[in-house]
């Protein structure tokens, strides 16, 4: 199967028409029933991304006695991350497939296990009816198309986060999702995490009182290149081609792909779109407005890299978001790692990883108990995903959650663009009275021959 996808003009023409397969599926592929019935008690999955996170999924994946990795795939073999000579462990399709074969050895000398197949091009994972579920860890701009195509194909899906680039492609997702009742985790893995659990009881059972305020704090773009500039010709083992796949085709360089690829808008969306999906998702956890969004959207204070436009999102940033009850949130650089709710009164709670304090210490303390309201449990990210799979009960992170955790950073790149406020609808997903910040919203502005 070649690289270069067939029969691609209709891909993600709308937001409506985006339900629809992407038209980088070749027709040829194996569909499954929308009422598929779950699978026997072993999960059969495939890895689509066999970076630095697809590993890390792949090892918690592989702690679960009823997970069975059969397939690993990547337009990469055999790398070492941003390094160009060996440092730190291998990735690629190569490690992986070793480090799964490694992993299910005994079980392949009984029988039980016929081996894990490698290959380059997702559309071939999604065209086995063999597989349960895909893990999607690809660069963003590479999220939609395959989560749309594994759905098409029967698959449930955890799909890393910001579940999408564009803005368009996440209503997509979660619309999909829906219509084919599948199972779907974002990998905003901090909803399986305690502490944080703890702090959205701690706000939704009303310790805080009216929440006036809450910050967000996001890490700084980067401030200059991260790696070498100078254009080159692709290594061996990596086809170029299929990884920049519906993004422009921009120079290869070390600063703009494994690693540093989100520091320009081809690829992903910064640290702002890198982060947003774990800390604002906390936000609008704790705010109950996970269906929801705000009601208005600015930026201010964007500052932008050195480099010569190598990177193209900002460094410094913040978005002022007005939510409904008159409350504002602050997304920001500038802020405290993490999020943090404050009260009326003064009352206030923060969490980031491995860190929860309060006004109260007490209702810092491990085990503390809040009060009758209780947050979903997760009981892992990665089992919770198995058992939804294995129950068709949603996940802790489902789809559109993490559609609308992210719409802030979707429109601070807007507002910031225009330079104007913009008010959002959120029960309708639409800036009100800007035609210009709503196109612009909705663009996908794929490569010639693999978007609509």
């Amino acid at each position: 199967m070649s690289s270069s996808p067939n029969s691609r003009r209709h891909f993600l023409k709308s937001s409506a028409a985006a339900l629809a397969a992407p038209a980088i599926l070749p027709a040829s592929a194996v569909f499954g029933s929308e009422d598929r019935p779950a699978p026997s008690e072993r999960v059969t999955v495939a890895l689509i991304g066999c970076g630095a996170r697809g590993f890390a999924n792949l090892e918690e994946t592989l702690k679960l006695s009823d997970a069975q990795v059969v397939a690993v795939c990547d337009v990469d073999t055999f790398h070492y991350r941003e390094y160009t000579t060996r440092k730190g462990r291998p990735l690629g399709t190569e490690p992986a497939r070793a480090t799964v074969e490694q992993h299910h050895a005994k079980e392949a000398e009984s029988g039980a296990y016929r081996g894990c197949a490698a290959v380059k091009d997702y559309r071939e994972i999604c065209a086995r009816d063999d597989i349960d579920a895909v893990i999607v860890a690809t660069p963003d701009h590479w999220h939609a198309a395959i989560t749309l195509a594994a759905l098409e194909s029967g698959k449930d899906v955890y799909c890393e986060k910001p579940v999408t680039h564009f803005f368009a492609e996440g209503q997509a997702v979660y619309r999909a999702v829906a219509a084919r009742k599948a199972v779907f985790q974002t990998g905003s893995q901090q909803r399986s995490d305690g502490e944080f659990r703890q702090a959205v009881e701690i706000v939704r059972n009303g310790l805080l009182g009216k929440v006036s305020r809450v910050e967000v704090g996001l890490p700084a773009g980067y401030p200059e290149p991260m790696g070498a500039t100078d254009a080159e010709r692709p290594p061996e083992h990596l086809d170029y081609d299929f990884w920049t796949g519906p993004a422009p085709m921009l120079p290869y360089m070390r600063a703009r792909n494994h690693r540093w690829w989100r520091g320009n808008r081809a690829y992903g969306g910064g640290n702002i779109m890198d982060w947003i999906g774990h800390h604002n998702d906390i936000a609008h956890w704790g705010l109950g407005r996970d269906g929801g969004g705000p009601e208005s959207v600015e930026a201010a204070g964007w500052t932008w890299p050195k480099g010569d436009g190598i990177y193209d999102t900002p460094v410094e940033f913040e978005m002022l978001c007005d939510y409904p009850g008159g409350i504002v949130v602050s997304i920001a650089s500038k802020n405290e790692g993490g999020t943090k709710w404050i009260g009326e009164n003064g009352a206030w709670v923060h969490v980031n990883r491995g860190k929860l304090t309060a006004s109260d210490p007490a209702w810092a303390a491990k085990g503390f108990v809040a009060g009758e309201w209780k947050a979903y449990a997760s009981p892992g990210h990665h089992r919770n995903f198995l058992d939804g799979i294995k129950t068709r009960k949603p996940c802790v992170a489902p789809a559109e959650t993490a559609h609308r955790s992210i719409t802030p950073g979707h429109l601070g790149f807007v507002a910031n663009a225009t330079g104007r406020k913009l008010k959002w609808d959120a029960a309708r997903e639409t800036i009100v009275g800007d035609d210009a910040a709503q196109e612009m919203l909705m663009a996908m502005p794929y490569r010639e021959g693999w978007g609509a």
